[in-house]
């Protein structure tokens, strides 16, 4: 035997290559589509409503079971994410837009419909949370919500154009795009899920979604829903004391960086989605444009903030954290001060720009800091509540923004 034969390689000890990093676009394509699948429905509820046999005013529950589904299903998925692997969320979330899509295709009454837009909504939140969670940089998470502002802003002429050329059943299918980008993601995701050694805190969950459910419907039913949102976070507050390593990590609250961040985030949300409603109804009222003018301005303005939200992100790292959190700020606030008080009515527009652009930039800065500030095991929950936090910005906004073209 020569000295070759003799000689075993010994086994290797090197840790396995970490995955390669998920191109920034093919994370905006897996997340981005929730946001014109929400919008989708604004231009033609109408339509939706004849083919049903209902009011139009009816018919706009399909926009809040949407809503209702995003909300819940953020930290839900989030919690997925944190017990089972990035790839039991991707399974999960692809299965619920497929099922979703499909009973939204063939429904022929209202509430089965609305169950199937929860469905795609639960999916998207999913896709959503995955996405964030693989981002890692404020500049690639710049190209996530910069995706979302402007798909947002196309979502309701995107809807109207594929139900004028085909049926607005196709049009509540455009999410379904998200599923483009799975296969490349699924093989890049991490396939080892995390180790869980306590039990889910399946009454901190429930809470959590019941609070996250009433607030909600505050702008459908303000007195109940205020009184119930104020008791389930009573309770919740309860439970978290009680267990403060469950759904809702008591340390993760009390983490200044992470709660101000999200508290941040929620105020910037509500500010766009209330000048998004309220902007239009103010041009018509204040100037002699038409319609199609009012919505072909608005859609330029925030298109025009999201891609500025997007150089904003990729500046980000040059400029500083207190610099970029400085112009947020300052923007932040300059936009509704501006809506307020402006005596031109055309003003107005920018003032959409300056909205998108603070809540697109602030949600890739602010999530980056809610996330870094958590420890490593609890950051998918961090991106979950903080995405919450966000998205009850865009429960609340149209309902400030009902109050304001009312009382004008």
């Amino acid at each position: 035997m020569s000295l070759l034969d003799r000689i075993r390689p010994l086994p290797s000890t090197a840790p396995p290559p970490e995955p390669r990093p998920v191109p920034a676009l093919w994370l905006a394509l897996l997340a981005t589509p929730l946001a014109a699948g929400a919008n989708s429905p604004v231009l033609i509820l109408g339509d939706i409503a004849d083919s049903f046999g209902v009011r139009t005013a009816t018919a706009t529950w399909l926009v809040t079971a949407f809503a209702w589904a995003v909300a819940v299903g953020t930290p839900l998925m989030a919690g997925l994410l944190r017990r089972r692997g990035m790839r039991a969320v991707l399974r999960l979330s692809a299965t619920l837009v497929v099922t979703g899509t499909a009973v939204v295709a063939v429904a022929p009454w209202l509430p089965l419909a609305m169950a199937g837009r929860a469905a795609q909504a639960l999916g998207g939140a999913g896709l959503v949370t995955a996405a964030m969670s693989l981002a890692g940089t404020i500049r690639r998470m710049g190209v996530i919500t910069a995706g979302f502002g402007a798909l947002g802003a196309v979502g309701p002429l995107l809807g109207s154009a594929i139900a004028g050329t085909a049926s607005w059943r196709v049009s509540l299918a455009v999410g379904a795009v998200a599923l483009l980008a799975l296969p490349l993601v699924a093989r890049r995701a991490d396939p080892a899920p995390p180790r869980q050694s306590a039990p889910f805190d399946r009454r901190g969950a429930a809470l959590l979604v019941l609070l996250a459910t009433f607030l909600v419907l505050v702008p459908r039913f303000p007195l109940p829903a205020t009184t119930a949102s104020l008791t389930a976070g009573v309770l919740l507050a309860l439970h978290i004391r009680s267990h403060p390593t469950g759904f809702v990590p008591l340390s993760l609250l009390r983490t200044r960086t992470f709660l101000l961040s999200t508290l941040l985030a929620c105020a910037f949300a509500t500010s766009y989605f209330t000048l998004l409603f309220t902007v239009p109804q103010l041009l018509h009222d204040r100037t002699d444009w038409t319609t199609s003018t009012i919505g072909t301005g608005q859609l330029v303005a925030l298109l025009t903030g999201s891609a500025l939200s997007m150089a904003l992100a990729v500046a980000a790292t040059r400029l500083g954290r207190p610099r970029v959190l400085a112009v947020l700020l300052t923007t932040g606030a300059l936009a509704p001060l501006a809506a307020l008080l402006t005596p031109w009515p055309p003003l107005l527009l920018p003032v959409a720009t300056l909205a998108v652009f603070t809540t697109s930039a602030g949600q890739a800065t602010l999530a980056v800091l809610a996330v870094q500030s958590a420890p490593a095991p609890q950051r998918p929950t961090a991106i979950g509540l903080f995405n919450l936090g966000y998205q009850l910005g865009g429960a609340f906004g149209p309902a400030i923004a009902a109050l304001i073209v009312l009382g004008a």
